[in-house]
């Protein structure tokens, strides 16, 4: 580990002063306990960076947990999802855990728990309970079943274990204290009836534990020696140790509960149940929709896993939450796809340019270079010919000196080919161009060595041939909400500040060396941005994302409103 103690996080040193006083190298081990209930999102990929980097800067081993004790909201098409996220991004885990591996020993517990007079079943109605748990102000009242027999309950709770009784009506609750100032140490739920198929136990148990009694229970049969939760899970750390303390064996390792700040993102919602309700209202196409914060969605955005990795490691782990700007993320994707994605040439906006003094039916094949970061260069080769497509906005008729791109009159060069000159435009009716004729210098050719090939000229703008061209869908994406904090405020609803511009579907053309791009492969549009293979896309028909600019234009709108 980092010998420099200020280039240690506030939890490293907390690990770093265990390992002074005594814990054992070989004693650390993390854990990543997602619930299955939803798709990973971006404050799960710090959580992941975090557990698992520990893991890496310790050589500790790191277990994927699942937290699957609520099976009305579980799935395993969430389980699968979760395990392809943390794989994507880099990471493996030791061992793969669940809840439910531990639900036959949390059963038993409790039932000891119940013996020494340190649990007993409720038979209170939900509103009932509620009213004598008291609150933050005012201390909670015993409830009218805190005093069962021993017997009473253990027969009790057997038979709610048998399903013997419906949903709602008892509940296994610690006995703790009713005058407790932390409302969770006043006698918590430990089990609740729920007659829901399990994704992995079926139907082998009527009742479930809940999140506080199965998690810390959890680590400690799994000899965790770290519990890394974030800061909501402070005021449970009282209870995490209560339950530990019930069964904790001197000879093992105490699990420890402590708690970091979470990274709020902008412009972005990272609640799972409201990433459900996009889903579910169809506001996106799927939680892997390019403009949803989840794991998925960025994956199929284009955006790199090391970029994400890079990203946790840049905002780093804090005590206070805050919230991240989207364009830092967005700076972390460019600086990765800058390094890795090949340069290529599409028009997304085309319009016609002939080439007069180009001889008919004559095409060439030129060289084009790879990625100039590269370390050892590649080439590919690229059709041109007399008729082009290139963007609207790199032509003006009239422009001021600021405009280097084509104009009538003035000189350009097309990317990797020949120097042009402006010499007219056809027009339709409307006014609105629709070719643009220019001539070339036959000497200019890129790379060619003469003389003309070296003369500079002011622009350079990109092309791609028109008999060449193949046409692609692209996908062009803005931010999914128009606020920076969609679900800051509790009187209005996050989806009031769902931005209606959030996609825009246009057809533009790429060049060929493209008709073979898989699914996820990334390129560089030169002078538009980085673009990736969409899963939608075939060899019939291309699909492309664009994963983002080559530069931040959202500062620049935020800056004018």
């Amino acid at each position: 580990m980092a010998t420099e103690e200020k280039s240690l996080n506030f939890l490293e040193q907390i690990i770093e002063e265990d390992l002074k006083n005594g814990l054992s190298q070989d004693k650390l081990r993390f854990r990543f306990p997602p619930e299955p209930n939803g798709y990973l999102h971006v404050g799960h990929a710090s959580a992941i960076c975090l557990n698992f980097g520990l893991g890496i800067d310790y050589q500790a081993p790191v277990n994927l947990r699942f937290d699957d004790t609520n099976p009305a909201k579980e799935e395993q098409e969430y389980v699968d999802a979760i395990k392809k996220d943390i794989e994507w991004l880099g990471y493996q885990w030791a061992n793969e855990c669940y809840a439910s591996d531990y639900f036959q020993q949390l059963y038993d517990w409790a039932v000891a728990f119940i013996k020494k007079g340190k649990a007993y079943v409720d038979s209170q109605t939900s509103e009932e309970m509620a009213k004598q748990k008291g609150t933050p102000t005012q201390v909670g009242t015993n409830s009218p079943y805190r005093d069962r027999s021993v017997e009473e309950n253990l027969d009790l709770f057997e038979r709610m274990k048998n399903g013997e009784f419906d949903e709602g009506t008892h509940i296994l609750r610690a006995k703790i204290d009713m005058a407790s100032t932390n409302m969770l140490m006043r006698d918590p739920i430990m089990y609740r009836i729920l007659k829901k198929h399990h994704h992995r136990t079926g139907n082998d148990w009527c009742i479930y534990p809940m999140y506080d009694w199965a998690h810390g229970e959890s680590d400690y049969l799994e000899q965790i020696s770290h519990s890394f939760c974030t800061l909501e899970f402070l005021p449970h750390r009282e209870l995490y140790d209560w339950f530990l303390d019930q069964v904790y064996d001197e000879t093992k390792v105490r699990p420890k509960q402590r708690e970091f700040a979470r990274r709020n993102l902008s412009h972005t919602v990272v609640s799972k149940r409201k990433l459900l309700q996009l889903v579910e209202e169809k506001h996106v196409s799927g939680w892997d929709d390019p403009r949803m914060s989840t794991i998925s969605g960025m994956r199929r955005r284009g955006y790199p896993p090391m970029a994400i990795r890079n990203f946790a490691k840049t905002i780093g782990i804090a005590k206070r939450t805050n919230l991240i700007d989207v364009s830092l993320l967005e700076f972390c994707v460019r600086e990765e796809l800058n390094k890795t994605a090949p340069r290529v040439m599409a028009v997304l906006n085309p319009v016609k340019l002939v080439i007069t003094n180009y001889p008919e039916g004559q095409e060439e094949w030129l060289e084009a270079e790879n990625n100039p970061e590269e370390e050892i260069m590649t080439y590919r080769k690229v059709p041109f010919s007399k008729e082009l497509y290139i963007e609207r906005e790199d032509f003006q008729e009239e422009a001021n000196k600021k405009f280097f791109r084509l104009t009538l009159g003035t000189e350009v060069r097309l990317k990797n080919a020949y120097i042009i000159k402006g010499e007219s435009v056809i027009k339709d009716e409307n006014g609105n161009i629709t070719e643009i004729h220019c001539t070339y210098d036959t000497d200019s050719r890129s790379g060619s060595g003469t003389e003309a090939s070296q003369r500079k000229v002011k622009g350079t703008i990109h092309w791609v041939s028109i008999n060449h061209a193949i046409p692609a869908e692209v996908r062009v994406y803005d931010r999914l909400f128009t606020h920076e904090s969609p679900d800051g405020n509790k009187e209005i609803d996050f989806k009031e500040f769902i931005n209606p511009n959030s996609l825009e579907v246009i057809t533009g053309f790429v060049e060929p060396s493209l008709q073979s791009a898989k699914n996820l492969d990334q390129f560089q549009f030169q002078r538009l941005g980085y673009f990736c293979v969409d899963k939608d896309s075939s060899t019939e028909k291309l699909v492309f994302n664009k994963t983002v600019g080559l530069r931040d234009t959202w500062a620049k709108v935020e800056n004018k409103d």
